[in-house]
């Protein structure tokens, strides 16, 4: 194999379960699979152009297939969908932060409750485990809007948990004093992915 073959197979190898994690949040299983498949096949086409780390770089070009592929509207109903399903499915590894947050029905409400746009921004960093850059990147905007970005996500999560009935987390939450009262699924879902 060439040294081409032999970098697009290393890269395929560390990043391909973690990009079919990333569709997954976004789609159903069958389109998932299409999505991170077609993400490799511009990754090999465009080679050259991924930096290290590749994650961010494949992630951006997961998300622009996920925008062509749906409209936004229905992608935020069938998310909320889709966590409702996990929630019930007993299949918890890929999302529970109810687990490691709050009750899973109030974090479910919580969840529910947030804007796609929110809950992409807190699963890049707690889910999928990048920094403020490297979101930045999968995003398309600065990392000081990202950061903004963040900040206010966490700070809607952190209202609407209040809302949802949890008024000590979501407090820990609001004042930053406690990261583990956001949704950090990473040290469950973080493993589960890769």
């Amino acid at each position: 194999m060439d040294e081409r073959g032999t970098r697009f197979t290393r890269l395929y190898d560390e990043y391909h379960r973690r990009v079919l994690a990333y569709a997954l949040t976004h789609a159903e299983p069958h389109t998932a699979e299409d999505i991170a498949g077609e993400t490799f096949l511009i990754a090999w086409r465009r080679l050259d152009e991924v930096n290290d780390p590749a994650l961010p770089w494949l992630l951006a070009v997961a998300r622009n297939l996920l925008h062509k592929q749906r409209d936004r509207g229905r992608r935020g109903r069938d998310l909320a969908a889709r966590v409702r399903a996990l929630a019930s499915s007993g299949d918890l590894a890929a999302w529970d932060v109810a687990e490691h947050v709050v009750e899973r029905e109030t974090a479910l409400a919580a969840v529910a409750a947030l804007p796609e746009r929110d809950l992409e921004v807190l699963a890049l960093v707690n889910w999928h485990g990048l920094d403020t850059r490297q979101a930045a990147r999968v995003m398309r905007c600065s990392g000081a809007a990202f950061a903004v970005r963040l900040h206010r996500a966490r700070r809607r999560l952190a209202r609407a948990l209040e809302a949802a009935g949890d008024t000590p987390a979501a407090g820990d939450a609001a004042d930053g004093s406690a990261r583990a009262s956001r949704p950090a699924a990473a040290p469950v879902a973080g493993k589960a992915a890769r």
